[in-house]
Formats: C-alpha cells, sequence, structure tokens
C-alpha cells in the first residue's frame, strides 16, 4: 500500500482547522492539526512531512516566523499560507519567505486540494528529473543542471524553461496539454500565465533552432507538441 502523504497544518480557528484536516483525510492525504506556531514547530522537529499549510496569524509564533524556521531545517519542502490579511505587502512577504502559495481566506475545500496537488506535482516532477538527460535530436538535456547542449556549446536554461522542456519532452511527438502545463509549472492556468507560456514556448523555440529536425508546434486549442526523430530519457 503506498504510503500517505503527510500535512503539517497550523490554524488557530478550531473549526476551520477541524474541516480542512477532516477533508484532507477524507482525500486521502495524512493531516496533522496544531492551533499556535509554538506546538507545529516541535511537530516539525520530531516528524518528517511532505508539505505544510500555516496559518499567518498564530499566537505563540506566527506563520511567517514559523515559516522562516521550517525553512531553516528543510529549504525545500513545500509551505502554504492560509491568510485573511489580503495587503499585496504581506503577499510579497510571504513570498519572500519561501511560500509556495498564498491563500486569502475565505476559499473553497477544492481550491485548497487542487493548490496543494499541483505543488506536489511539481514537487515529484523536480526529484523525477534530478538525474535525467534527454537526448533531443542533435541536443542534450540535462535537467538537473538546466543545461540544453549541442556540438560543444551550453545553453544554460531559466527554471521555467527548463520545467516546460522537461514536461515537453516527456510528452515528446504527443499533445502536451496546455491547462496540465499551467497547472504543473505555474500552478494556476489564468490568462496572465497563459500568456507567460507562450512568451516561454518562443524562447525554446530560439533554443532548439540549430537543429531543423525538432519543432514545438501549437495544436489548436489544446497544447504544444514537440517533433523530434529522437527522444530518449
Amino acid at each position: 500500500m503506498e504510503e500517505k502523504l503527510r500535512i503539517l497544518m497550523c490554524e488557530d480557528d478550531e473549526n476551520l482547522g477541524m474541516l480542512l484536516r477532516e477533508y484532507l483525510q477524507a482525500k486521502g492525504y495524512s493531516a496533522e492539526l496544531y492551533s499556535d506556531g509554538e506546538a507545529g514547530y516541535k511537530a516539525f522537529l520530531k516528524n518528517k512531512y511532505d508539505l505544510c499549510v500555516f496559518d499567518v496569524m498564530m499566537p505563540k509564533k506566527d506563520g511567517f516566523t514559523l515559516a522562516q524556521e521550517v525553512r531553516a531545517i528543510n529549504a525545500e519542502i513545500p509551505i502554504i499560507f492560509l491568510t485573511a490579511k489580503v495587503l499585496k505587502e504581506d503577499i510579497l512577504e510571504g513570498f519572500k519567505i519561501g511560500a509556495d502559495d498564498y491563500i486569502t481566506k475565505p476559499f473553497s475545500m477544492e481550491e485548497l486540494t487542487f493548490r496543494i496537488e499541483a505543488i506536489l506535482r511539481r514537487v515529484r516532477g523536480k526529484k523525477n528529473k534530478e538525474s535525467s538527460i534527454y537526448k533531443i535530436g542533435k541536443f542534450t538535456f540535462d535537467t538537473q543542471k538546466q543545461i540544453l547542449s549541442i556540438d560543444g556549446k551550453h545553453t544554460k536554461l531559466t527554471t521555467k524553461e527548463s520545467e516546460l522542456l522537461a514536461l515537453l519532452c516527456a510528452h515528446a511527438n504527443e499533445i502536451l496539454q496546455r491547462d496540465f502545463a499551467l497547472k504543473t509549472i505555474w500552478i494556476d492556468d489564468n490568462y496572465f500565465n497563459a500568456r507567460s507560456m507562450d512568451v516561454y514556448i518562443t524562447k525554446l523555440r530560439k533554443h532548439l533552432k540549430a537543429d531543423e529536425s525538432i519543432e514545438i508546434i501549437n495544436i489548436h486549442g489544446k497544447g504544444y507538441k514537440l517533433i523530434t526523430p529522437e527522444i530518449e530519457g
């Protein structure tokens, strides 16, 4: 039996916290709930978790402080903030600390689980590609180092370029669904992220133009397809 993913939850609203915990457990997660930041931090020191969900305004230790302390121990664990604070400065502060997502109250249970699933997909994707090297036509793509190489020339890709190219490689000569790519890399498939992805597709086309046998084509209404005569990973 596959081990359940463990979520550390810190929420001082008892009713909301219990509701969230029961919902996540019903979705197949192992969710542990604590009502203040100090108790949450002690639990984090004792146990291993796959993701954290922290309320910002909590007694004893607020969510921002808790996240900073958690990040000092584990720089990779995903963190989602829940908060009623909607000021731009507060949201930016959350992302500066290293939040993977920031959800303002009120929100739906479905939205929270969608965001959790999107983040975990992205984390799993990064882990899966840590040792992956793809051969794309004349190119070699090292997903861990984010380097695209051809004929002794090495191009360092940005994180978004690398993540998008890795998805295209994983679906080589097949359709990469547009909404799947957006939710996997950008988490949200809104208009602005969709335009952003179009820009990155254009950048990848420029990087790959040295091999005329490779092409990224648009599939109208569906997504993109990486056309390549050879793909090994």
